[in-house]
């Protein structure tokens, strides 16, 4: 999701006049209510009311690789009926426009946020009413169920209604292409396209759009079909009970499904986060319902602590990241939640395994993939194990696509372990995936912990860190990419930087993108990009060391990223 940024030139009764004729096609009872009070007292004279309302009506959330995503309000830059109906609509007339014969097809599926079911249903009877075959999933389901029915049905694109792990009020609207895209997500020139026909919609009154009840809802069976191909993705022949796990879906959806997932797989029974684990878009025991965020997984740690578990398990609350935390006798919690680049660096290793299992007398196949703001450890990965190596600019949209995929991740808890079923980040086939590694792993008593050890004394150990610097005025993050572009370092604490890669205009193969890549002379790397869903401007650092022990290892990448992220902070400020 992106903001188109203009300087306003309304007064206030064009302002009003907008206002009151977005009023006049609004659907909902509460954001009607709410634009009306606004209206009223804009029209008394409250200067609070009339910034408000330049707030909502200035811009509008503009339609991008993410989709749509912002908080639930009214007017064009907000998530609303009205917004979603125009961008129903407008991505109806692009099906039809690039339809090849036939009539197209859209499945939708929905989460349990506030208004998700709603917005659903909207889609649906637009799009059958305006002619496409609309499939409603059946009820709320993850997002990684989203992307495996769009090839799973055979449809043409898929619309998933969802904000991942945003605040509680926000919602988004998320689209996948079926067909020769295997059902990833848009990418350019495609969201482009899209837009224009979103915004030539915009002109009329979402009240004089065609609406349809006659559109489908997806058998329950489909459902089973993700779940036997999930289950599929734990391979190992050591027993699978070994390790007992805590689960939580934070207040997401992940539950219902995974729960199945395990069981089937034949896992020890979970032990769930009591309350989290029901769907609620009031997210009440979390500030921010992300695993990232300090303080979201705080009960997992309890329940944990409780149960005497070996592993936490944890999804976001549409199920499509994972993240997992292990004993730590030196966390005061008892628990550290791994990286994202940890698990990464894991689940590539065992998807080497497996890739050099299945070689015949050619060799191994296949390619690992990552974004560029992953850690290089995937890479060292696939050199020692002679496998293609891909990175990407950053999104699934774009690691799902690369050629040959056997696996592929990022460092913000996305992990794509089957590619052959979803071509998008899947939370739950990531958790069968690691609770079979950490099941066999178990079996030669091994523990997590220790084959992160195994994994640095072969490979290499590898630090990362991330800033992220939140802004209040986005102007503030194209000052700092213009000051570093104008301005490039020549050192970074005490360290030459040797090279600038600058994306904007594309490199190396990869599509434009505003990142800068900064290369130092001991091998670290530092990239800055700004956030795609947030106003952020995000740096990623890495270092590594193949020198000395363990330890020895550890100590010196980890000293590097230190000194890289004090140097980036002062540059930045």
């Amino acid at each position: 999701m992106t903001t188109e940024h203009t300087v306003s030139t309304k007064d206030t009764p064009q302002l009003l006049e907008e206002a009151r004729a977005w009023l006049a096609q609004d659907p909902d009872p509460e954001t009607r209510a709410e634009l009306d009070s606004l209206i009223v007292a804009a029209e008394a004279g409250s200067a609070e009311a009339v910034a408000d309302l330049h707030s909502r009506f200035d811009e509008r959330l503009a339609f991008g690789t993410a989709g749509l995503r912002g908080e639930i309000a009214a007017g064009p830059n907000r998530m609303n009926r009205v917004l979603v109906a125009q961008a129903a609509a407008g991505f109806a007339r692009w099906l039809l426009e690039h339809a090849e014969g036939g009539t197209p097809s859209v499945v939708i599926g929905y989460d349990g946020r506030k208004n998700s079911d709603v917005f659903a249903r909207d889609t649906a009877e637009l799009m059958a009413g305006a002619g496409i075959r609309a499939v409603l999933l059946p009820r709320l389901l993850p997002t990684p169920v989203l992307a495996f029915a769009v090839r799973h049905l055979e449809a043409s694109a898929g619309v998933m209604v969802t904000a991942s792990h945003n605040p509680p009020n926000d919602n988004g609207y998320k689209v996948y292409l079926g067909g020769e895209d295997h059902g990833s997500q848009i990418v350019p020139p495609v969201d482009a396209e899209i837009a224009a026909h979103i915004l030539d919609v915009a002109t009329g009154s979402v009240a004089d759009l065609p609406r349809s009840d006659r559109y489908e809802v997806a058998p329950d069976d489909f459902e089973q079909a993700y779940i036997d191909a999930t289950v599929a993705v734990a391979s190992s022949p050591a027993p699978r009970d070994a390790v007992p796990f805590v689960y939580t879906a934070m207040h997401g959806v992940g539950w219902r499904t995974a729960r199945e997932v395990f069981a089937r797989a034949g896992f020890a029974a979970p032990t769930p986060v009591a309350a989290q684990i029901d769907p609620d878009p009031a997210f009440p025991t979390v500030a921010f319902p992300n695993p990232e965020e300090p303080g979201a997984m705080d009960l997992s740690f309890a329940t944990a602590r409780d149960s005497g578990a070996d592993l936490i398990i944890a999804n976001d609350p549409d199920a499509d990241r994972l993240a997992v935390a292990i004993p730590d006798r030196a966390s005061a919690d008892g628990y550290r939640r791994l990286s994202g680049n940890e698990v990464g660096a894991l689940l590539g290793w065992r998807a080497a395994e497996l890739a050099t299992a299945s070689a015949d007398e050619r060799g191994a196949f296949g390619t690992l993939a990552c974004s560029i703001v992953s850690s290089p450890a995937l890479a060292a990965v696939a050199r020692a194990y002679r496998l293609d190596f891909a990175d990407t600019l950053t999104g699934f949209k774009w690691v799902s696509r690369a050629p040959g995929l056997v696996y592929g991740y990022e460092e913000a808890l996305g992990y794509l372990v089957n590619p052959g079923t979803v071509r998008d980040k899947d939370g739950i086939s990531a958790a069968v995936a690691f609770l079979d590694l950490a099941n066999a792993l178990a079996a030669d008593g091994v523990t997590i912990a220790q084959q992160l050890d195994a994994f640095a004394e072969r490979f290499g150990f590898f630090a990362s860190d991330q800033i992220s610097l939140r802004v209040t005025e986005l102007s503030r993050i194209g000052e700092i990419m213009a000051a570093l572009r104008s301005a490039p370092p020549s050192h970074l604490g005490d360290v030459r930087v040797t090279q600038i890669d600058d994306l904007r205009d594309g490199f190396g193969g990869l599509p434009p993108s505003d990142v800068l890549r900064i290369l130092l002379e001991d091998g670290s790397r530092v990239m800055v990009r700004p956030s795609g869903t947030e106003p952020k401007l995000k740096i990623y650092i890495d270092a590594s060391s193949d020198e000395g022990t363990v330890e020895e290892r550890r100590a010196t990448a980890t000293a590097r990223v230190t000194a890289l992220a004090e140097a980036m902070r002062l540059l930045t400020a």
